[in-house]
């Protein structure tokens, strides 16, 4: 075969005759003239033609879809839609990140300590063992805390004085969690809200172990362990009220978790460095102003 291609070659501008000749036969040989630079160009027509037409075929057929590297439309509009839904899962991410944050520096009472009065007077805490610790006024912006504390947006829409004592009317027209609520745990308050002195909770003595429930429907936004605090848990409910937590033995539930009203949620306890014995110390903020928890639980 190699010979025969190299004679094509070498003779590719002359006429060549090619015998025919079948070896089980004794017919005569069948001449045929052929010039190989006409047979060249004619087989790489041919070639090419057919090339021309299967790959034709293969893109304007639906087999282009199985070709390599080839994307169609429908991937193209499927591989936008998933970016875009990554950038709003990057932006969600980032605003969910924020609001932990946000939450976080809420129940330690992070302020920006050059807002602090000198003169501000200080809370003495009277330990178990004798020792007291001094704590300064939170910040200079005490005040939007006193009660009633109302955010600018509700000032307008507000029909009746509030948060007097909260009723079911009120929780239904801002779909919020029913008040007035049952309490998280049944036992002898031993310390109100006192917002001047940075207290913006109301401190409940049980015994340890004791069920600790949500006062409504939500989701828990929170559990960790702080240094005043100990185990703390916060449920973030509808209509911007956000529950805490704090000194539990142990907690429950999970950041993500649904839970309902009146369901258990921690175990009281005394956990924490600033603590007086076995409490629930129990905070109630809506859009991020704190409230009197007296007002919306029932039996205070």
């Amino acid at each position: 075969m190699i010979s025969l291609l190299h004679e094509f070659t070498r003779r590719s501008g002359r006429s060549v005759t090619i015998l025919v000749v079948d070896d089980t036969d004794v017919d005569p040989p069948v001449p045929h003239v052929v010039r190989p630079r006409a047979m060249a160009w004619a087989l790489g027509t041919a070639v090419v033609v057919v090339s021309i037409v299967i790959s034709l075929a293969l893109v304007l057929s639906p087999l282009r879809a199985y070709l390599p590297g080839y994307a169609g439309e429908e991937v193209f509009r499927i591989a936008r839609q998933n970016d875009l839904r990554m950038q709003a899962l990057t932006d969600s991410l980032e605003r969910h990140r924020e609001y932990v944050s946000h939450i976080r520096n809420m129940i330690l009472g992070k302020v920006d300590s050059s807002s602090w009065t000198a003169t501000s007077p200080a809370m003495s805490t009277v330990l178990p063992a004798g020792e007291t610790i001094s704590e300064p006024l939170q910040s200079a912006d005490w005040q939007v805390h006193e009660q009633p504390a109302l955010t600018l947006g509700r000032l307008a829409s507000a029909r009746s004085d509030w948060p007097g004592v909260a009723s079911v009317a009120m929780s239904s027209m801002w779909a919020g969690p029913v008040f007035p609520a049952l309490p998280p745990v049944e036992g002898f308050p031993t310390r109100g809200f006192d917002a001047r002195t940075g207290h913006f909770a109301l401190d409940i003595a049980v015994a340890e172990g004791t069920p600790v429930r949500s006062v409504g429907d939500g989701y828990v936004v929170l559990v960790d362990w702080l240094h005043d605090g100990g185990q703390v848990v916060a449920v973030q409910h509808s209509g911007g009220f956000l529950s805490v937590y704090k000194h539990n033995n142990v907690v429950m539930k999970r950041v993500g978790d649904r839970v309902a009203s009146g369901e258990t949620i921690a175990r009281s306890g005394n956990s924490g460095e600033i603590t007086t014995g076995p409490h629930l110390h129990f905070e109630l903020w809506h859009n991020g102003l704190a409230q009197n928890p007296k007002d919306f639980l029932t039996g205070y």
